[in-house]
């Protein structure tokens, strides 16, 4: 699952990829770290898109979901930070 591209929208275009991102706090710079060290993968829930999760280089467990562009390109939708489970 390696990608070579990461496309991303302007950082001012309301609807782009970075905004939304942003809007759960996380970076471009955190989901390019997510995607250089997956650790899992699965398909969202709600849109049927692929997802990965890994960890940024600040410790951060994150999801991102994404869509294949192409075998090489990858163009993230949105990311967010896991929560982290309670112990019992």
């Amino acid at each position: 699952m390696a990608y070579s591209a990461i496309l991303w929208d302007a950082d001012d275009d309301p609807d782009g990829n970075i905004r939304h991102c942003a809007s759960h706090g996380v970076t471009p710079e955190e989901v390019e770290s997510v995607f250089q060290n997956v650790i899992d993968d699965d398909v969202s829930r709600t849109s049927g898109r692929p997802v990965i999760f890994g960890f940024t280089a600040g410790r951060r467990h994150l999801m991102v979901v994404y869509e294949e562009v192409d075998s090489d390109t990858v163009y993230p939708i949105t990311a967010y930070e896991v929560p982290r489970r309670k112990k019992q």
